[in-house]
């Protein structure tokens, strides 16, 4: 091993001959590449990545270093700046794009802050852009001080490195959790080194250590390196008859705190003013590579770091190196700066912090890390900078991190007043981030004496009783009379403008209203609202009349909606899923679903992760009304393990209702009745009224696929009955094409014609794009003469939106095909039921296209197979389709082809739909004609 320590200084290196191997290897690898190198505190990972950066200059690779900070790693992005830092100024060349990427997390920039994907993507980009000439190599030391934010990046962008000219080399210590234990990206283990390497680096950097010092040393050492190095300098100046454990230390004290010891008395050995110049530079990451930018005094400017000066006596301590390249003074050793850091005394660490606030005064995050550091007596001037620094995280994915920042603006606040305000919006968003004990142990420190609960802490615990417990009842009882006594204290203070703390109540309880689902408990609540008149946003209001009832409520608010939609200017996250959930009930998810993924993954990070998990189902809902129904099943799944994993149960019963609905609508009938049952059991006996709708949708949906008209219309009428839209029951207009095709179906013509005339006396047409179209269109289906049917059914076909909802525009087509082939003849039939045909097929509704393929038969013409979905069959899918219809069972297609019946089951299950088809038999029908076609179509050509 080597007593190489920090950048550009280097030694001769003893043994290592299989980890340097690795690293030639690693570096002459022709493709991008990425290695985490993991070992103990001193094993030599720095030493490595040393010998690494000079085989990389020496073979023409331009080098990036940076190294994680520990003062930092709360900050959202700052060693991800710090990587990057000296590769920025080719940002310019990118694409405007990839630019406003990097402007949002570095710039400033106001506006939507990007998902981990989507800045990993950039981060590719400028990797791209900065090896086009020569090869690049980024090295980061200190791996497990990286914040969250940017670990995750570069564990993404480490996956993805392959096939481009860079290459990610990362060194991380065993004994501290980081985010790349989790990033799954190839190690090299670092171990302690043998004996005799011990011995051999030892006698090389120590060849006249006494006989009994070079037998304790090896013996304390226990092969690493920098003990190896460091612990003979602890004889010097000793006196050789004192014990060992007064020369070494305590056997039981781990090692990296017995060096930082011996660190500690060579740093006590500085004179006042060296100790202070590297407690500075310490807490502020200084000494990192070169690359990470420096700054001197007060001429910093964001993103920079402070440069330590006037530390000779340091050097000559074996403490600093100074960087040959940059001429930086660097710390030898991360313990050393931790030993600097621990032998501080408060005030000294405090004074160290105030400095630094200065240095990065016009950088809000790093200015408020250090004057929370800082500061001990309350100052209301630093609690408003910790809570403008909150905000800034939250708007950009740091939750976490901005329940830290208030709840130290608490602590600081310099009256009562402000430091409730700044506990509750702790809690609030402690809530949101799914730290629901966090959010009720915060509004429980601000209780008065005696005091039993306030608004905020009523505010936190129904939250947890809603989303882990899925308790509408008591919750909406509870938020209520808080609500009241708001009310008549705003009344008596003849104040006009409503307390946060009453909006956001105001906002829960609409939310525990809608997953009640029940008419009694809406309208308690809208009477409560009602009188508490300009108390009330304008958002509540619109929350209020869009998330109860659209068919009695929701016209004029679909103006609103889309305006709001485009004047979303870097929100907070629950204000997207609000108006994400008014533009459900509107039929209008589609104009939020750019903000929805821009910002949904980086919630799930580093944010409010309940919110994330309320934009995977808005998500979803959308994937699932455009048709793209495998990324709704991948999304809903990414959804249903979140919610579990944080123990909401409540999301996990709204996710596994949207999958039962997905699975009804794809034709995977058993599916869909074991989900809904599922959701059923759980959210019944709780009285929520949504999931209970949700289920019995897709069970009349399940249902219809599968031809059972008569379970449809049970299952129909149990969420509305006919020529009725039972009220506040949210999927009693969206399952009006439903009930009406269900009664047709069983011969209750008149209960279909009055539900469809039902619809339109309501103005269905006039609230959604969506219920416009099935309005029209269970009009068409139910008329009572031709013209009418005729009309209807243009009106449907031909609205601007009707693309936008393929299925139900399939269904419509459908039944109108089949009232023409009645009506008219076979070949008035075809054009409704040709296009009906291929859109259940492209959809993958696997029991629809049956059913419209059977029609297609019954006017004489041949349901054409897409050679679209044919073709996106692997070749394992079509080998196990065609040994399937040529009637081997599971287990003789997995003999044959090496895999076990189940992978062949799941094969199967992945094909029916890609084919259009429902059941085994119809496999060599399918195959034989989508051949038939393409040598058709080949000939053509």
């Amino acid at each position: 091993m080597t007593g190489s320590q920090r950048w550009g200084v280097t030694t001769t290196m003893v043994g290592r001959e299989e980890e340097r191997a690795q690293l030639a290897e690693f570096l002459g690898s022709a493709t991008g590449r990425a290695l985490v190198l993991r070992g103990e505190a001193g094993v030599g990972k720095s030493s490595l990545l040393g010998h690494a950066v000079a085989l990389a200059e020496q073979e023409g690779h331009v080098v990036v270093r940076a190294a994680g900070v520990e003062a930092e790693s709360e900050l959202s992005y700052a060693g991800l700046h710090q990587f990057l830092h000296p590769l920025l100024a080719d940002v310019e060349r990118l694409d405007d794009g990839t630019r406003a990427v990097f402007d949002a997390v570095f710039g400033g920039v106001q506006g939507d802050p990007p998902s981990v994907m989507t800045l990993g993507i950039a981060v590719l980009s400028l990797l791209s852009l900065a090896a086009a000439q020569r090869p690049l190599l980024l090295v980061l030391d200190d791996g497990q001080w990286l914040d969250d934010s940017s670990a995750d990046v570069c564990g993404f962008v480490g996956r993805r490195l392959a096939g481009g000219p860079a290459k990610m080399l990362v060194a991380v210590r065993t004994d501290l959790t980081s985010r790349f234990d989790t990033a799954a990206l190839p190690e090299l283990p670092v171990d302690a080194l043998p004996d005799e390497e011990a011995a051999l680096l030892l006698d090389h950097r120590y060849p006249d250590l006494g006989r009994q010092a070079r037998r304790i040393v090896l013996d304390q050492a226990r092969g690493n390196p920098l003990a190896l190095v460091e612990l003979p300098a602890h004889f010097a100046g000793r006196s050789s008859d004192l014990p060992i454990e007064d020369l070494i230390g305590q056997r039981g004290v781990p090692l990296p705190r017995r060096l930082q010891r011996l660190y500690g008395a060579r740093i006590a050995a500085l004179d006042e003013q060296v100790r202070a110049e590297l407690l500075t530079g310490a807490l502020d990451g200084a000494g990192t590579p070169r690359g990470a930018g420096s700054s001197s005094g007060t001429n910093a400017v964001p993103g920079t770091r402070y440069a330590m000066r006037d530390a000779d006596p340091a050097v000559a301590a074996g403490l600093l190196d100074i960087d040959v390249v940059t001429g930086d003074l660097v710390f030898r050793h991360p313990l050393v700066r931790s030993a600097v850091v621990r032998m501080a005394t408060p005030n000294q660490r405090r004074a160290a912090h105030l400095a630094l606030a200065q240095v990065h005064r016009e950088n809000l995050e790093r200015r408020a890390t250090h004057l929370a550091a800082a500061t001990v007596d309350p100052d209301e001037e630093v609690a408003d900078v910790l809570e403008a620094a909150a905000e800034s995280a939250t708007r950009r994915g740091g939750a976490l991190a901005a329940v830290s920042w208030l709840t130290r603006a608490a602590e600081l606040s310099e009256n009562h007043t402000g430091r409730s305000r700044r506990l509750t919006d702790a809690s609030f968003v402690a809530a949101h981030a799914a730290r629901l004990g966090q959010a009720h142990r915060l509004v429980q420190a601000d209780l008065a004496p005696g005091s039993t609960e306030s608004p905020a802490s009523v505010l936190a615990a129904a939250y947890r009783a809603l989303y882990q417990d899925g308790d509408v009842r008591s919750t909406h009882r509870r938020v209520s009379a808080a609500i009241e006594k708001l009310r008549d204290a705003g009344t008596a203070s003849g104040s006009a403008e409503p307390e946060e703390v009453l909006t956001r109540l105001v906002v829960l309880l609409l939310a525990i209203s809608q997953y009640s689902g029940d008419r009694a408990v809406w309208e308690n609540t809208r009477e409560l609202l009602a009188s508490m008149g300009d108390l009330v946003t304008e958002h509540s209001r619109l929350f209020s009349d869009t998330w109860s009832d659209v068919t009695r409520h929701g016209a004029g608010w679909a103006g609103p909606v889309r305006q709001a939609a485009a004047n979303l200017s870097n929100p907070e996250p629950w204000d997207v899923t609000r108006f994400g959930v008014a533009a459900y009930h509107l039929d209008l998810l589609s104009h939020y679903r750019p903000h929805l993924q821009r910002v949904v993954d980086r919630e799930l990070e580093t944010g409010a992760v309940a919110t994330g998990m309320v934009m995977l189902h808005q998500i979803m809902l959308d994937q699932m009304a455009a048709g793209e129904w495998p990324q709704a099943e991948e999304t809903g799944q990414r959804g249903l393990d979140l919610a579990t994993e944080h123990g909401h149960h409540l999301f996990a019963a709204q996710s596994r209702a949207y999958l039962a609905q997905l699975a009804a609508l794809r034709g995977q009938v058993g599916r869909a009745r074991d989900l809904q049952a599922e959701v059923d059991a759980w959210a019944r006996p709780r009285g929520l009224g949504f999931l209970t709708q949700v289920a019995d949708s897709a069970g009349a949906t399940a249902a219809l696929g599968s031809g059972d008209y008569e379970t449809a219309y049970l299952y129909a009428i149990g969420i509305t009955q006919p020529g009725t839209f039972r009220p506040y029951a949210y999927q009693a207009s969206r399952t009006l094409l439903d009930l009406a095709e269900a009664a047709q179906h069983t011969g209750r013509v008149e209960q279909a014609r009055a539900h469809a005339l039902a619809a339109r006396d309501a103005g269905l047409p006039s609230v959604s794009p969506r219920l416009a179209l099935i309005t029209y269109g269970a009009l068409a289906m139910t008329a009572e003469n031709e013209r009418e049917a005729a009309e209807m059914f243009v009106r449907a076909e031909s609205h601007p939106d009707a693309a936008r909802f393929p299925f139900e525009l399939a269904r419509i087509r459908l039944a109108h095909g089949i009232r023409m082939r009645h009506v008219q003849g076979l070949a008035a039939a075809r054009p409704y039921l040709v296009p009906a045909a291929e859109a259940f097929e492209r959809l993958g509704a696997a029991g629809w296209t049956e059913r419209a393929r059977a029609e297609l038969r019954a006017t004489g013409t041949a349901p054409r197979v897409s050679t679209l979905n044919l073709a996106s069959l692997t070749w394992q899918e079509r080998r196990i389709a065609d040994l399937a219809a040529g009637g081997l069972t599971n287990k003789e297609i997995g003999e044959r082809m090496h895999l076990s019946p189940r992978t062949v089951s799941s094969h199967l299950y992945r094909v029916f739909p890609k084919l259009g088809i429902t059941a085994r038999a119809a496999l060599r029908d399918a195959l034989s004609r989508t051949d038939t076609l393409s040598r058709t179509d080949a000939a053509q050509v």
